[in-house]
C-alpha cells in the first residue's frame, strides 16, 4: 500500500506543484485568502470529496470529506494559505495546501472498500493573523477527528517537541490631556502610566520561570511633545512552554497594569487578543513521521525542535493528538519569514517539498489506518502527556 500512495502522489506532482506555485503568486493575508481557497476545494471536489466553505463563520475556511465504509478511524489533514502582509509567502505556507491535497488525493485513490477510514482536510486561515485554528476550536470543529497532522517548510525536515503558549493583550490608558509647559499639573498622563507598566513587567522578569518570554511594544500615543497625552495604546505579550503555567502570569500581568494606572490615576483597559496554547506532543506520531521521512529520502533530516514560537496548532494539539512534518527546502540556518524563504518559494527544491511533504502525510495516515493498536497508544500517550505538561 505504501508503494502505491507514493507512486499516485509522483503522478500527480506536477498539478500540486502548479497549483503551489499559483498560490504563491497570488499572496492574500488572513481572512483574504480567496483565491487559495477557490483552487484548493475545485481540487477536493474533482477528487470527490464533499466541500464545505465558509465554516465558523469565517468565509476563507473549509472542511472537505471522503469517507470509506464506517467505524474506522478519522484522520485530520489541516493546512494554511495566509500570506504576510506586504510581504508575500515568506513562511511557505503557499506549499501546506496543495502536499495536504495530495496526501488526501492518494488516500482517496488507494484505500480499498474493506479498510474503512475517513479522511477530513480542514483549510484554517488566518494563522498569522487572528488565528482561525481558535476560532474554529471554539465553533465546535476538529472534533470529528482522531487527530491532526500537518506540514510547514523549514530548513530541516523534522517535527515539533514544544511551542509557546501566548497571551497578548491590547491595553489603553486613558488619562487627561494638558499643556505639558503651562498646566502640566491638571494633567494625568496616559504614556506615564505606560511607562510605568513597562517598568513594572520589567521588575517582573526576575520572578518568573526561564522560559518566560515578555514583550510590549506602543502602537498610539500623541505625537506632541509638549502635551501631556490623555491616551495611549500599546500591545503586551506572555509567553511560555507551559499553558498551565502562562495561566498563573495573566493575574500577575493585570495587577501590573492596573496599578500603573491607579499610581497616575488614570484608567486602563485590557483587552484580549490572542489565546494561544502549548503543543502536546505526540512522540509516537513523531516517530512515524521520520521514519517516512527517511523512508522517502527527505532532505536535511534534523533532530525534534525543542524550541519554538507560538501557533494556533497549538490550540489544536492540546485538544486531541496529532504532528507536523516540517520539510526542508531552503539551506540549514535560514530564517523564516525572510527573502531567502520568498526567493526558495517556486525553486526545485520547493516542488520537491511539496511531493515529499504529501507523501510522508499519506504514509503517516496510512500506518494509523493500518493498525489499530497505534491509534489507541497515541491517545493514552496523549491523554499521559496533557496531564503531565499543562
Amino acid at each position: 500500500m505504501k508503494e502505491k500512495l507514493r507512486t499516485y502522489i509522483d503522478s500527480i506532482c506536477g498539478e500540486l506543484c502548479g497549483l503551489a506555485d499559483d498560490i504563491f503568486d497570488h499572496p492574500e493575508c488572513g481572512g483574504e485568502e480567496r483565491y487559495a481557497v477557490e483552487r484548493l476545494t475545485k481540487f477536493l471536489r474533482d477528487q470527490d470529496f464533499t466541500v464545505e466553505t465558509g465554516i465558523a463563520g469565517l468565509p476563507t475556511a473549509f472542511r472537505a470529506i471522503y469517507q470509506v465504509g464506517t467505524g474506522g478511524p478519522s484522520i485530520g489533514l489541516l493546512c494554511e494559505y495566509d500570506a504576510l502582509k506586504g510581504f508575500g509567502h515568506g513562511c511557505g505556507h503557499h506549499m501546506q495546501g496543495p502536499a495536504v491535497l495530495g496526501a488526501a488525493a492518494a488516500l482517496r485513490r488507494c484505500l480499498g472498500e474493506d479498510t474503512p477510514a475517513k479522511i477530513v482536510v480542514y483549510g484554517t486561515p488566518a494563522e498569522e493573523t487572528s488565528m482561525g485554528k481558535t476560532i474554529m476550536l471554539r465553533e465546535g470543529y476538529f472534533r470529528d477527528i482522531d487527530l491532526a497532522l500537518m506540514t510547514h517548510a523549514n530548513p530541516e525536515t523534522n517535527v515539533d517537541v514544544k511551542s509557546l503558549a501566548l497571551r497578548s493583550y491590547r491595553v489603553r490608558f486613558h488619562g487627561v490631556s494638558a499643556h505639558a509647559a503651562i498646566k502640566p499639573e491638571d494633567g494625568r498622563s496616559a504614556l506615564d502610566a505606560l511607562m510605568l507598566a513597562c517598568h513594572g513587567l520589567e521588575c517582573l522578569r526576575e520572578h518568573v520561570r526561564d522560559d518566560v518570554r515578555m514583550h510590549y511594544a506602543i502602537r498610539e500615543t500623541s505625537p506632541l511633545s509638549n502635551v501631556v497625552p490623555d491616551f495611549v495604546e500599546a500591545s503586551f505579550v506572555i509567553r511560555s512552554y507551559s499553558t498551565d503555567y502562562i495561566e498563573t502570569l495573566v493575574p500577575r500581568l493585570k495587577k501590573v497594569l492596573q496599578g500603573a494606572a491607579m499610581m497616575t490615576e488614570t484608567s486602563c483597559e485590557i483587552i484580549e487578543k490572542s489565546h494561544l496554547d502549548s503543543k502536546v506532543p505526540s512522540y509516537i506520531l513523531n516517530d512515524r513521521i521520520m521514519e517516512n521521512a527517511r523512508a522517502v529520502d527527505a532532505p536535511q533530516l534534523g533532530a525534534p525542535r525543542e524550541k519554538t514560537g507560538s501557533t494556533d496548532f497549538g490550540n489544536v494539539l492540546h485538544t486531541l493528538p496529532g504532528a507536523c512534518v516540517r520539510i526542508a527546502f531552503v539551506p540549514r540556518g535560514t530564517s523564516s519569514h525572510s527573502q531567502e524563504y520568498l526567493d526558495a518559494g517556486k525553486s526545485d527544491a520547493a516542488h520537491l517539498a511539496v511531493r515529499l511533504a504529501a507523501q510522508i502525510l499519506a504514509l503517516t495516515s496510512w500506518d494509523v489506518i493500518a493498525d489499530e493498536e497505534l491509534l489507541e497508544r497515541v491517545r493514552v500517550e496523549f491523554a499521559e502527556n496533557l496531564a503531565t505538561m499543562g
